[in-house]
């Protein structure tokens, strides 16, 4: 009787997933873009909360 070796894995090799860029579409913007947009709504959203009185105090 033989012993089995476990698979050998080797860096590099074609087995495992691929990263694949997704593909642009013409006038797309960019993921920082979208990154910096985001944040510059929430920010919007925060002082926009902050500057409404409660309507609780109202009723």
């Amino acid at each position: 009787m033989t012993a089995l070796e476990p698979p050998r894995w080797s860096p590099g090799t074609g087995g495992g997933r691929t990263h694949t860029p997704q593909e642009v579409r013409p006038g797309a913007p960019s993921r920082a873009l979208r990154v910096r947009a985001a944040g510059g709504w929430e920010r919007f959203m925060r002082r926009f909360a902050a500057e409404q009185p409660d309507q609780e105090d109202e009723a």
